[in-house]
């Protein structure tokens, strides 16, 4: 089955999956999508950090902590989560607050915001803290009866936990949902061109945006007219108006530009660059024929860490003597086949595997030594390994649909571990455009 041209610009081609694609519609109501946060933190008495969980309907975390905040009378950096959450959903998580008293928390009033006092800690809650996530995900108006969505469900599952789960690939959010710019922004900079890079990230305009926003890139790409684009460029689009008022204030600063931008934020464009060309790899292998479940020899390996979950900073390469034994932890849960997140230091695979790592490195003229940047050391990548399988075996059930006549719901339970992508997962059951995903 073809994938939506959208998922082949970032380095997503093909389903693991031989299934028809149940259609449907994610979120139309919030409770639609439901995470609850795993995490292995035990909280006592004692400590500066006021530990709380927050329950949240329809809040974007950080619009959710700036607002905490103003009405605490605290920086925001006070505040810590292990993770952001999705928007539009059903949320539970715990954040930490610090030196301040729980009776503090008695003042917040917030519409859908539950916080609950959960205890204290001298330390703060950080990503180190996050296993993964629980997630329960309705799918919406299924245009087939509930016998027909449940046998295609049942089936897809099948070929799910045959496998050994899905590729274990970056979703769409990772690059941008309506303007998938992120990694095009990330290659522009590790070529060295700081120019093309913010240019990319100002003025490309994408077909999903909305027409005048359109307008208004194209008019700034054509004449790099920034005043002018500030008169133009909606009020929403703070981070490229700040970029513009940089540049009209430092001409051909385009490294500066980047440098007003939050830091999450300009770190994330070399990550999406690095994560495109991982896509792509995992593409390859499956295309070559190679499981993502079983090693061959040149394979490079992680372990499981002391909670069970895929550590790639231990690794091993499989070679001729060890694949048996290796294949055999792989069966267990406690070794994991990885692919590069390239960088200017990283461990590649040899053997057929690290071929086609080569091969799609050679294809896109990536520019190793380009990951260590020297105008902003903080975007630089020595690169890593990731896992290339996600494991997963969901649970469904089929029911008729009660918003919308005539059509069925399936409603699917999962838990994947922190930095993986639940749209990964529904995509090779429901094979729509990710927009309808998101």
């Amino acid at each position: 089955m073809q994938v939506p041209e959208i998922e082949k610009q970032i380095g997503v081609n093909l389903y693991s999956t031989d299934t028809d694609g149940l259609g449907g519609q994610l979120r139309q109501e919030v409770e639609d999508f439901i995470v609850k946060e795993i995490t292995n933190r035990e909280e006592g008495q004692e400590g500066k950090y006021l530990i709380l969980e927050l329950v949240k309907r329809d809040w974007d975390t950080h619009h959710f902590t700036r607002t905490l905040a103003k009405i605490l009378k605290i920086s925001q950096k006070k505040i810590s989560v292990a993770g952001t959450k999705d928007k539009r959903a059903l949320t539970a998580q715990k954040i930490s607050i610090f030196d301040i008293d729980a009776s503090e928390i008695e003042k917040v009033h917030l519409k859908d915001v539950q916080l609950k006092v959960l205890g204290r800690s001298r330390k703060s809650v950080e990503l180190g803290d996050l296993w993964g996530n629980d997630f329960i995900i309705t799918i919406r108006n299924i245009a087939r009866s509930t016998e027909e969505a449940g046998k295609l469900l049942e089936k897809t599952t099948k070929e799910i936990v045959a496998q050994g789960g899905v590729p274990n690939f970056f979703g769409i959010q990772r690059f941008g949902s309506v303007r998938p710019v992120t990694h095009l922004v990330g290659k522009a900079i590790v070529e060295g061109n700081f120019e093309k890079a913010a240019m990319l990230y100002i003025a490309e305009p994408f077909p999903d945006e909305p027409v005048e926003t359109k307008q208004a890139r194209q008019f700034v790409k054509e004449t790099r007219n920034f005043k002018e684009g500030l008169r133009t460029y909606p009020l929403r689009l703070g981070h490229e108006r700040a970029m513009m008022n940089h540049l009209i204030a430092n001409p051909d600063d385009f490294a500066g530009a980047f440098l007003v931008l939050p830091k999450n934020l300009y770190k994330m464009f070399v990550h999406g660059y690095q994560s495109y060309i991982y896509n792509i790899i995992i593409c390859r292998r499956i295309e070559k024929g190679l499981p993502l479940n079983q090693a061959v020899e040149g394979d490079i390996v992680c372990f499981k860490n002391e909670i069970g979950l895929p550590d790639p900073s231990k690794t091993e390469k499989v070679t001729a003597e060890t694949v048996n034994a290796m294949n055999r932890l792989i069966k267990r849960k406690r070794a994991f086949i990885t692919a590069p997140l390239p960088g200017y230091d990283t461990e590649f695979a040899s053997g057929v595997p690290g071929e086609i790592e080569q091969a799609v490195l050679e294809e896109l003229k990536v520019p190793l030594q380009g990951f260590n940047i020297e105008e902003i050391p903080e975007m630089s990548s020595k690169g890593a390994r990731r896992e290339i399988l996600l494991q997963v075996e969901p649970k469904f059930e089929v029911n008729e649909d009660e918003f919308n006549p005539g059509k069925s719901k399936a409603v699917l339970e999962f838990m994947l571990p922190k930095g993986s992508y639940a749209t990964t997962v529904l995509r090779e059951y429901m094979k729509v455009d990710p927009l309808q995903m998101s």
